[in-house]
Formats: structure tokens, C-alpha cells, sequence
């Protein structure tokens, strides 16, 4: 009955990291999965996650379905994290916020919503982008195209080119933008590059879809939700996903959030609704666990401020990585090459190098990056940042 049925090819990232698990040399370095790892090379615990959950497992209960929207508690801070607590749009009830499986299935309901109610309308996502941008939107049934985005000469943005492409789209087009530390390039907007970008989506009547999966690890927490707050401010209709896979180190409990901001309340409670119809045909309702964890850390001055902290730490242990291999490749590798190291931001590079490259990189240095070039910087630490350097180094210079 299932003959006719082909071999998954399997997820570029995924299989890559199952490889490096199966590789025996002791030297082998990962920086190829989009995972935060601490200096020790560990996947860390952050202490705010661990006292809340100490504190959930001393009053242990029912556990009973969740709504289908997911826990109040949890959606009023996610909420209030993305669009400030201060948010005018907030304040007068006009955003719709679901909890969802992760950002991915964030990205999932918003694209059924869309696919239902704007079938005809076709989305953009940045050339490149992350790769499961393209398989939930077409799996969703819609058309993805992309608009300009990376410089391969410079390593930097494309910027005039992208503005060019968005102002031309069609009306009620879709446009897929990376809030803050892109994927796969780590090339960001400047503030003031959105504030070029926001007056043209509102002009041409187009639907910004933000995906924040990353919030807390450019600039800051209040920073990297910067064009987030000037599209609502703006009344752009706008829908937001955004994650606590990494900012609170919680992959495995699948913790997102869908935000769609409306024109009025009354609105905002259709949409929710609808948002909801879409749940139930998904998954029907989300786990509770990693939704009492974030809204008890968000909640409580305390271990907010403890959390706040440590992603800080964070956020500065990928600058110093990025500054090791930056002095690393100096006089090894072209300064265009060398500078986007620490140009760029976030969890994420494009190396610049070439497959063929990334292949020597993989199997006579065991060190892994994606095909593409795209290096996770996360994974660096104090033991393998200068083995990596020179191993890149080495390569460049096809020694």
C-alpha cells in the first residue's frame, strides 16, 4: 500500500547534527544547530528556570487540558515582552495572543490563518532566510517568493534593493521580517533602516508577519522588539511569532507565542477566535509545563531580574566569541571576510566560505557549519574558539 511512498530527504540542520553525533575525533566542534551552549560546551539551565521550577515541582497538581488559546497568565507576558508592557495597542486590547508549540508552530497557525482568510495574497521572505520558513508557508499553500536581503560581496545588507522589492508588492501581500539576529545571516536593520521600512508596508497595504525568535540576544530585550513597537505604533497589520527556545533555554518544552495586532478590540476577539479554530485543528490545545515556567520567571521581580541577567551573559559571551575568532582570522583571511564576524549579530554568521570549503572544514577538521556557510556562533567556547579560527584559516588559505 505504501510503496509509492519516497524517502524523507531529512532536514539539512538536523541530519548534519546527527553526523557530527556519530563522529568519533575527540576535536570535533558542532556549529551547525541553532542551539545556545554555555563556555563548559553545555546546554545551560538558567537559574530563574530552575528555582521556578523547584518552586512548581512543591505544589504539584491536576493537570488538566489548557484553553485552546493556552494559559492566561503565560499570554498576557509574552504579550507584554514583545510589545512592552506600556504598549497602546495592549492597553486598549486590540492584539490577539495564543500560546503555541514553539515558534515553529507560531509560524504553522499564523499561516493556516492567513491562508484562510487572504487566500489569494502571496508571501515574501528574505533571500536567505531559515529554511523552514519556506516548508511551513507552502505546506500551509501559500506562494513564497523572497526579496533581496544578504550581500554576498560585503557581507552586510542589501538594503536599498529590499526596500525597491517590498514597495512594489501587491497589495495585502505577506512579508516575512527577522525581528533582530537573522537566519541564517546574522544581518540585522538598523533602527533607523526600519523606520524606512515600516512607512512603505504601511503605504502599500501589506501584512507584516515578524518572526522574534531571538529576543534578548542582539542588542537587548527592549531593543531587539524595536520594530515590532513601531509597526504596531504604525497600525501596519501586523502578526508576530515569537519563542522562548532560546532565551530561556527551554527547546524541548516548545514554548511560543502568535500575536495578531487588530484595529479594535472587537476585532481582536474574532481573530483570536479564528486563531483558535486553527489550534483545534492542529493540535487542539498547547502543554502546560514550559507555560508556568515562563510566566512564573516573567511574573516574579525577582527571578525576572535573575533571568534578565544571565541572558545578558549570554548575549555577551557570542560577542566575546565572535571578537576571538575576528582576532583569530587576522591576516589569514580578507578583512571583508574577517570583519563580518563581528558585523554581524546574534546566534548566527555566514562565514563566506564555499561549500567545497565547508566540506574540508567538516572532514579534515571536524569542525561543522552548514553547506551554506552558516556558522552558529553559540557553539564556540574558550577551548575550540582559536582551533576554529585556525582551522578556517587553513581552509581560506587551501593548505
Amino acid at each position: 500500500m505504501f510503496d509509492h511512498i519516497p524517502a524523507y530527504p531529512g532536514d539539512p540542520i538536523l541530519s548534519l547534527n546527527e553526523d557530527f553525533q556519530l563522529d568519533p575525533r575527540p576535536n570535533k566542534v558542532n556549529l551547525s544547530i541553532g542551539i545556545y551552549f554555555d563556555d563548559a560546551g553545555k546546554l545551560p539551565v538558567m537559574d530563574a528556570v530552575r528555582r521556578a521550577e523547584t518552586a512548581l515541582l512543591g505544589a504539584i497538581g491536576p493537570r488538566s487540558y489548557l484553553p485552546m488559546a493556552g494559559l492566561p497568565l503565560y499570554r498576557d507576558a509574552a504579550q507584554a515582552l514583545v510589545f512592552g508592557a506600556d504598549s497602546e495597542a495592549r492597553a486598549a486590547g486590540r492584539i490577539a495572543t495564543l500560546q503555541t508549540l514553539g515558534g515553529s508552530g507560531a509560524l504553522k497557525v499564523g499561516a493556516d490563518f492567513l491562508k484562510r482568510y487572504f487566500p489569494a495574497s502571496q508571501i515574501w521572505i528574505s533571500d536567505p532566510s531559515w529554511e523552514n520558513h519556506r516548508v511551513v508557508f507552502e505546506g500551509a499553500g501559500l506562494t513564497v517568493n523572497t526579496y533581496p536581503y544578504y550581500d554576498e560581496q560585503t557581507g552586510g545588507l542589501r538594503f536599498a534593493d529590499m526596500l525597491d522589492a517590498i514597495g512594489r508588492l501587491p497589495e495585502q501581500s505577506i512579508v516575512l521580517l527577522h525581528a533582530c539576529c537573522h537566519n541564517p545571516t546574522g544581518v540585522d536593520l538598523s533602527p533607523a533602516q526600519w523606520a524606512e521600512v515600516v512607512p512603505v508596508l504601511q503605504r502599500r497595504k501589506l501584512i507584516a508577519f515578524v518572526d522574534m525568535a531571538y529576543q534578548g540576544f542582539g542588542a537587548s530585550l527592549e531593543e531587539d522588539a524595536t520594530c515590532v513597537r513601531e509597526l504596531a505604533d504604525a497600525g501596519v497589520p501586523l502578526i508576530v511569532a515569537n519563542s522562548f527556545s532560546k532565551n530561556f533555554s527551554l527547546y524541548g518544552e516548545r514554548c511560543g507565542a502568535l500575536s495578531v495586532v487588530c484595529k479594535s478590540k472587537e476585532e481582536a476577539a474574532r481573530v483570536l477566535g479564528q486563531l483558535m479554530s486553527a489550534v483545534r485543528a492542529n493540535y487542539s490545545n498547547p502543554p502546560t509545563h514550559g507555560a508556568r515556567l515562563v510566566a512564573n520567571v516573567l511574573s516574579d521581580a525577582s527571578l525576572r531580574a535573575s533571568w534578565e541577567a544571565e541572558l545578558a551573559t549570554m548575549r555577551e559571551r557570542i560577542l566575546a566569541m565572535r571578537g576571538t575568532i575576528h582576532e583569530g582570522l587576522a591576516g589569514h583571511v580578507d578583512e571583508v571576510m574577517r570583519a563580518r564576524y563581528v558585523a554581524q549579530r546574534g546566534m548566527f554568521t555566514y562565514t563566506g566560505l564555499s561549500e567545497a570549503q565547508v566540506e574540508r572544514l567538516r572532514n579534515e577538521y571536524a569542525v561543522y557549519v552548514l553547506r551554506s556557510g552558516r556558522m552558529c556562533v553559540a557553539g564556540l567556547n574558550a577551548r575550540n574558539a582559536d582551533y576554529v579560527a585556525s582551522s578556517i584559516a587553513a581552509v581560506v588559505a587551501g593548505v
